[in-house]
C-alpha cells in the first residue's frame, strides 16, 4: 500500500502527524505534502518515502499551484490520502490527484471531496486522533503512550555544538531551555525573565545554564532573559533564537534536563525528544488536545478562571482584558514545577 498524508497546518501539528507516518510506514511507502516550513522538520524521518512541498501561501497558491502540486502527488501513485489538515483546499489536492481512497475527518471543510470519514474525536491527544485516520470502522482507539518522533542528522548536531562552544558550555553543563514566544501574543507568557533568575537561585539548579530558544523574532525576549540572568552572577544564558533550524532545536533539546514553554511548537519538539516539559496554558488548554507526551511532564496553568479556553489558538488580545490567565502565573510555581521533574 502507498499512502500519502497531507498535513499543511501548524509546525507542531506536523510534529503530532509523526506517530501517523510511522505506522503507516509499516504498511508501505509514505509520502507527505507539506508546506515548506514543515517539510524540513521531516528531514531524516525513517517513516517518510518523500516529501511533496505545498507552498499554498506562495509559489503554488490558486488554482494553477494546486493543479501542479497534484501532479507530484499522482506521480507517487499512492492508493490512499489521509487529510490530516482538513481544509477545502487540501482536500482537493488529493481529488485532484485521482487518490481513490480519501480519509478525512468528519469535521473538516474538505469533508465533501473524502470517501470515508472518521470521527473528529475532541477528548483526545491531537496525535491519538491523527492516528486513527488509519483505523478501520471499528478498531480500537490509539495506544496511550503515543509520542511523536523527530530525526535531527548529523549537520543538526554539529550546529548545535558550535552553538554550545560558542557560549563555553561544558560538555557535563546542566541545560534548562526555556521557549518564551508563540506566534499567538495571548500565549507569551510575560515572566520568563524572572524564571530564569528562580531557576538560577535554587540549589538544584545553581550550576545549570539557561538556554533560549526560538525563532529570530523572539530575540527581544531571549536579551530579557539574559539580562535577568546576569543580574545574578551566573553563566551567560545561550541564545539560540533563530540560530537554529527546526531539527536543530530539536537536538538542542535532547541535550537539555527540561524545557519550559508556552503552548507552541517548542513544546511539541521536545516532546519528539522526550525532553521533560513543563508547558504553561492560557488561553488555551491541554484538553484541546495539544498538551507535552515526554513520559515526563507538567501543566501549568491557571485552573480557577471561567474564561479558559477563549479560543482553540490563542486570540490577538484577550477578549475580557485582564489576560490573567498569564499575568497571574507566578515564577516560583513554574520554577517549583520545573524543580520536581529533575528531581
Amino acid at each position: 500500500m502507498v499512502s500519502a498524508v497531507l498535513q499543511t497546518s501548524f509546525l507542531g501539528d506536523m510534529v503530532l502527524t509523526t506517530p501517523l507516518l510511522e505506522r503507516l510506514a509499516g504498511e508501505g511507502l509514505v509520502h507527505v505534502v507539506a508546506t515548506p516550513a514543515n517539510a524540513a522538520l521531516l528531514a531524516n524521518h525513517p517513516a517518510v518515502a518523500s516529501v511533496i512541498v505545498f507552498d499554498k501561501r506562495g509559489a503554488d497558491g490558486g488554482l494553477g499551484g494546486l493543479r501542479r502540486v497534484a501532479k507530484r502527488l499522482r506521480a507517487v501513485g499512492a492508493q490512499r490520502a489521509y487529510l490530516a489538515q482538513g481544509s477545502s483546499r487540501t482536500a482537493a489536492l488529493a481529488w485532484l490527484a485521482g487518490i481513490p481512497e480519501r480519509i478525512g475527518f468528519a469535521t473538516s471543510g474538505g469533508r465533501l471531496f473524502t470517501t470515508r470519514r472518521v470521527p473528529y474525536d475532541r477528548t483526545l491527544h491531537h496525535a491519538a486522533r491523527l492516528w486513527q485516520l488509519a483505523n478501520p470502522p471499528g478498531a480500537p482507539t490509539a495506544p496511550a503512550a503515543l509520542r511523536p518522533s523527530l530525526y535531527p542528522g548529523a549537520a543538526e548536531h554539529e550546529a548545535m555544538s558550535r552553538l554550545l562552544q560558542a557560549y563555553g558550555v561544558r560538555d557535563d553543563e546542566p541545560l534548562v531551555a526555556l521557549a518564551p514566544g508563540s506566534v499567538w501574543a495571548t500565549k507569551r507568557w510575560p515572566s520568563y525573565d524572572q524564571l530564569a533568575a528562580e531557576l538560577l537561585e535554587s540549589p538544584a539548579l545553581r550550576d545549570a545554564r539557561i538556554v533560549v530558544l526560538g525563532a529570530a523574532g523572539d530575540a527581544p525576549l531571549a536579551q530579557a532573559i539574559g539580562a535577568a540572568v546576569a543580574g545574578t552572577g551566573g553563566a551567560p544564558a545561550v541564545d539560540a533564537t533563530g540560530q537554529l533550524s527546526l531539527l536543530g532545536s530539536a537536538a538542542l533539546l535532547s541535550r537539555c534536563r527540561v524545557l519550559v514553554s508556552n503552548d507552541s511548537a517548542p513544546l511539541h519538539l521536545a516532546s519528539a525528544m522526550n525532553t521533560p516539559t513543563v508547558a504553561l496554558f492560557g488561553p488555551t488548554v491541554p484538553a484541546l488536545g495539544f498538551g507535552p507526551l515526554a513520559e515526563r511532564q507538567s501543566v501549568v496553568q491557571h485552573d480557577a478562571l471561567a474564561c479558559r479556553p477563549c479560543h482553540a489558538h490563542g486570540p490577538v488580545h484577550c477578549p475580557l482584558g485582564h489576560w490573567r490567565c498569564m499575568r497571574d502565573l507566578p515564577p516560583q510555581q513554574v520554577s517549583e514545577a520545573v524543580q520536581r521533574l529533575i528531581a
